[in-house]
């Protein structure tokens, strides 16, 4: 398994990235939209929480793409994702028949909050800019 750790680690990465990179780029071009959404959801100071996260989902991914401070990424897009489960996602609010696609969506959420902490906790692998900048003995 040793030998193809690494570039399971960079497969993992740039799926990881594909989810975060794309959405915060909807936000700056939605972001008017987005902030609606929120304030409707219940989000405190919407516009910044918003500005936020969309820094968090694009700077965050395009950390995790290349593998830069891999470690602080993944604890701060988890910290978001964990958030947005819980105010975008709270299908125990729901009305039955309204409950399951939210329901999907927030155990999706729960599952990629997951997968970040495991690359919190082991970093990005050799094939990355972290592992660029720590010496060869570390």
């Amino acid at each position: 398994m040793d030998g193809i750790r690494n570039p399971l680690a960079l497969a993992g990465r740039l799926l990881v990235a594909w989810l975060f990179i794309p959405a915060g780029f909807a936000k700056i071009g939605g972001f008017a939209g987005t902030v609606g959404y929120a304030t409707a959801m219940g989000l405190p100071l919407p516009s910044v929480s918003v500005a936020i996260g969309l820094a968090i989902e694009l700077f965050g991914g395009i950390a995790i793409l290349v593998g830069w401070r891999t470690r602080i990424a993944a604890a701060l897009l988890a910290l978001f994702t964990l958030v947005a489960a819980f105010y975008f996602h709270a299908w125990w609010n729901l009305p039955a028949d309204q409950q399951m696609m939210q329901q999907l969506m927030f155990n999706k959420n729960m599952g990629i909050t997951g997968g970040l902490l495991c690359l919190a906790a082991w970093g990005a692998g050799a094939f990355s800019l972290d592992a660029r900048r720590r010496p060869a003995s570390a």
